[in-house]
């Protein structure tokens, strides 16, 4: 049986669950979040199934198309539902219900005391469901369908929590931002109907390379500005901080194996239009250099465990975004680190969710301390995720990162040493940040009250979690050790994914590759021993210092928000303000004016009619007498 024509079931199931979970109400409180849980394993049941058969088929064959059933009809416009089963779409589909199934399971744990649970996984589901369509899709309109089902969900598992005013708007900040995004997502297929006539695929990238160079520009930079907002890219990041007041299993949803991982795969997936515009491609790689610096920073200075695990995913998702801003010779590592980072990343915010368990919900790291003897399980499997992120052989993510590092010293001209320098440089802040949250957090002295010591705060009772949580985080680090060095061995998932991305030949960096290597392990280890000097052999203390300039302002995240704030929304209140008092004094003005004066004529002119007599009589004496004056004087 061909499976492949079985695709569309990875959406239709946790679609279908979700749906059951909503329309039963508390009806299915008592056994609901095990339907969600199932619903996600059987789409991931199904797509290694899927993957099975793809693997055995030559490279040529593994691109297929499903249609499903005709969709829009507009005009000249006419757009099929249907969906693409190749390399590119199983991947992220396997990562998706992967990964979101173990985030499941974990929920089952974290939610149990939650009344709503059931609604929990209602919404996880819609996000598994949303995300499979927008990456199985066969055209940028379905695409689109997905992208905003992702939006949706995301609004309403951030702000799940919404009797908290702080979580709502949290909420309603990260919606309203990534609409900003999803304007150039518009304005792109607007463009490309306007050019191709089509917003499929296979019409759009097969004209793509006679098409001019300015609507392919143009196209190109919507795409990118789309990513930006899904992505949390420079300069529509300020949204994924204040998203750590979802739950933490929505952190880790979000952070790891759906939403910010959007934009990555939009610009890959869109290859062929990218590769007809090197302005818009270098827009790309430039906004991943200023993020993956920008969060690496704002990283540095976080004492919310959650939220320095979101500016890591901002600056990781930056270095991803870089090499896809490379052009085809980063394509095929870009999507690589974005699977070794989503079993890294979604393992960690597991684990700062188990250590919040443990701590009565606490995210202050500085509240935090020698854990490790408490929370062996939690300790290791982050120790696993720790030594991947930070790029430390041969854990996963120096496979994948090192890799993209490689790639920035590749070129001509100023591009090549200046990416390459930040990529670097990247790397040893990121080890930096990274370091001090996991001997802050698992290291040193205690800070915690526990009834036995003088220290401030209630009464902390540090504790392993339960299996339910424990296992998914062991599955994850497993990921994080290994499957970086499974993928690498001979350049496997590169091959895996030239159906899509195409062949590339090698290319020789600007530095031996040796010397890219021991500079980034070097950097790395630089700056790992900077925080283990700073945060595991001295003492931390409870109440953060002063700190320098750049230390304030990466505390208030660089003061994005007061960038947004001064330079989009007042002036925006101030424009629609001056356009309701024009709508209201010019045009109300007018209108309620023109009523106002045919009033006050009828008024004056209803006064003649009285009912008596002998107005109207004198009225048609007056008529007549004027009638005759106007005969006369026209005789002489």
């Amino acid at each position: 049986m061909d499976t492949l024509n079985l695709a569309w079931l990875l959406i239709a199931i946790p679609l279908v669950s979700s749906a059951v979970l909503l329309l039963l109400g508390r009806a299915s409180d008592s056994w609901g979040h095990w339907l969600g849980v199932l619903a996600s394993a059987a789409s991931a049941v199904l797509a290694i199934v899927i993957l099975v058969q793809l693997l055995g088929l030559g490279a040529d064959d593994r691109v297929a198309e499903v249609h499903l059933f005709d969709w829009i009809t507009a005009g000249d416009l006419t757009v099929s539902a249907g969906l693409l089963v190749d390399p590119l779409s199983v991947t992220f589909a396997l990562l998706i219900t992967f990964v979101g199934t173990l985030i499941h399971i974990y929920a089952v744990a974290y939610m149990s005391h939650d009344s709503d649970r059931r609604r929990f996984f209602a919404y996880l589901n819609l996000f598994i469901a949303a995300m499979l369509v927008l990456v199985l899709a066969d055209s940028y309109a379905l695409l689109f369908l997905g992208w905003e089902g992702v939006g949706l969900a995301s609004y309403l598992l951030i702000g799940f929590w919404n009797q908290n005013t702080e979580y709502a708007v949290a909420a309603k900040k990260a919606f309203v931002m990534n609409r900003v995004g999803d304007m150039g997502m518009l304005v792109a297929m607007m463009a490309m109907f306007a050019t191709f006539g089509a917003v499929d695929f296979a019409t759009v990238f097969g004209a793509a390379s006679g098409a001019g160079q300015g609507a392919m520009t143009l196209i190109g930079l919507m795409l990118v500005l789309a990513a930006c907002g899904k992505s949390a890219q420079f300069p529509l990041q300020a949204w994924l901080g204040d998203a750590m007041a979802g739950p933490t299993p929505v952190s880790a949803l979000i952070h790891a194996a759906t939403m910010v991982t959007a934009g990555v795969y939009l610009i890959v997936r869109s290859g062929p239009i990218f590769e007809q515009t090197p302005t818009a491609q270098l827009v790309a790689a430039i906004i991943g250099a200023i993020t993956l610096l920008f969060g690496a920073i704002v990283g540095c200075a976080k004492d919310d465990i959650k939220k320095v695990l979101a500016a890591s995913t901002m600056s990781q998702i930056g270095y991803m975004m870089l090499a896809a801003g490379l052009g085809p010779i980063g394509y095929a590592f870009a999507i690589f680190h974005l699977i070794t980072h989503g079993f890294f990343k979604a393992g960690m915010f597991l684990g700062a969710g188990s250590v919040m368990h443990g701590m009565g919900d606490e995210v202050n790291m500085r509240g935090f301390g020698n854990l490790s003897k408490y929370m062996k399980v939690t300790w290791i499997t982050f120790m696993a995720g720790w030594l991947a992120i930070i790029g430390i052989p041969p854990f996963s993510g120096f496979w994948s990162k090192d890799k993209i590092i490689e790639s920035a010293f590749v070129g001509e001209g100023w591009q090549p040493w200046v990416f390459g320098t930040v990529a670097l440089v990247g790397a040893g802040i990121t080890a930096f940040y990274m370091s001090r949250l996991f001997f802050m957090t698992f290291h040193g002295k205690a800070r915690w009250n526990d009834g036995k010591n003088d220290l401030p705060g209630p009464e902390r009772h540090p504790h392993e979690s339960p299996a339910l949580m424990t296992v998914p985080m062991i599955v994850l680090a497993v990921g994080a050790i290994a499957l970086g060095g499974v993928l690498s061995i001979g350049d496997t998932f590169v091959s895996w994914l030239e159906p899509v991305t195409g062949h590339v030949e090698h290319h020789e960096p600007v530095l031996p590759v040796p010397v890219i290597m021991v500079s980034t392990i070097v950097l790395v280890l630089i700056g790992a021993f900077l925080a283990w000097r700073q945060y595991a052999a001295s003492a931390v203390p409870v109440t953060p210092p002063t700190g320098t300039v750049l230390t304030r302002a990466a505390r208030v995240d660089l003061y994005q928000d007061a960038v947004n704030e001064g330079v989009f929304m007042r002036p925006g209140q101030h424009l629609t303000r001056t356009l309701v008092y024009a709508d209201t004094a010019v045009v109300d003005g007018a209108v309620n004016g023109l009523g106002s004066g045919t009033l006050g004529w009828g008024e004056r002119l209803r006064r003649l009619q009285n009912g008596f007599v002998r107005s109207y009589a004198a009225v048609m004496l007056i008529g007549v007498i004027g009638a005759l004056v106007v005969v006369l004087a026209s005789r002489v």
